[in-house]
Formats: structure tokens, sequence, C-alpha cells
């Protein structure tokens, strides 16, 4: 018997004025707390990994969360790109800028190489900035990026114009 298509939705709560006056925040807390849709999105999400992918790159820190439950069910590798000072190896790292300052992004320097694919994971697009930081950071390591999965888009912000060429899946848009 198949079971019920699970509405995401159901599982998203929107916070008015978080992280400040005049955003709504998508918490996606409740949905990490419900096991059956928590898996269920992790494997809606395994649908758009080709056979090819070598890594799940997770970007901190809800990246980490569905990227490493990706890997766990693809049987794939999970890379982790961290806030600055995080990695404890030789790190490659890229500044970029954000709608309010700049920020870092790093990776171990080892742990992708020209003939890697990847699939890049994080939890919400928003305005781009941080996934395309991601994508070249990946790239300047050699890295081929297959695509962009994340849970939630955020389409009226248009973050996936700078990810441009690559190919961008999610569950939910708003």
């Amino acid at each position: 018997m198949n079971q019920p298509a699970i509405n995401f939705r159901n599982f998203i709560r929107d916070i008015p004025g978080f992280p400040k006056p005049g955003i709504t925040f998508k918490d996606i807390t409740p949905l990490l707390a419900n096991g059956e849709a928590f898996a269920a999105c992790v494997s809606e999400l395994s649908c758009f990994i080709d056979d090819d992918v070598d890594f799940i790159v997770g970007i901190e820190s809800r990246g980490f969360l569905f990227g490493a439950a990706l890997a766990q069910l693809t049987g794939l590798g999970f890379i982790p790109v961290r806030k600055p000072g995080k990695l404890p190896a030789d790190i490659h790292g890229i500044d970029y800028e954000l709608e309010y300052g700049m920020d870092r992004l790093e990776i171990h320097r080892d742990s992708l190489s020209e003939n890697h694919k990847v699939i890049i994971i994080d939890d919400l697009l928003a305005t781009g900035g941080t996934a395309e930081a991601t994508v070249n950071l990946v790239k300047q390591l050699g890295a081929t990026v297959s695509a962009c999965l994340f849970v939630i888009e955020l389409e009226f912000l248009k973050g996936r114009k700078r990810l441009e060429g690559i190919p961008i899946h999610h569950i939910l848009n708003y």
C-alpha cells in the first residue's frame, strides 16, 4: 500500500521579525523534529542526485543536517563547508559579500580535486550569496558542481540568478 504524500509545508513554521524586523524566517525545526517528514524530505532530495556524483557538500550549518542524512542514504561521502576557524587541517577559503557585509567560507584543501563531482546542499536558497560562494570554493579546488539542492527556495529573492548554469532543485518554494 502506498503511503500518502507528506505536505512538507505543514512542517515549516514562519517566525515574523527574525532575525530582524521585516524578515519572516522559515523555520525547519518542526520538519527535523518529525522523523517521518525528515526522512521523506531527504528521500525526495536524493532523487536529484545523478549516479556519477562523488560527494555531498553541505553548507554550515543547516546544510550539514540534510547533507549528512543525504550522504548516509546514498552512500556518498560528506564534505562540510564551514565558517572561519572551524576546520583543523589545511584549508582553502573564500570571502564573499552578504546583503549587509562580508563573510567567509572554508573547506579542507584536500577534500576535493579535479575528477570529483559534487552536489551542494543547504536548507534555504534566498539571495544566493552563500550558495554562490560555495560553488566558487568547490570550483577553485577543481571539482564540478552537478547541482545545488535546497529544501526551500525563496523565489522572490531571485537567488538562482547567482547560480546560472547549475541545475537547482528545491522541495518547497515561497
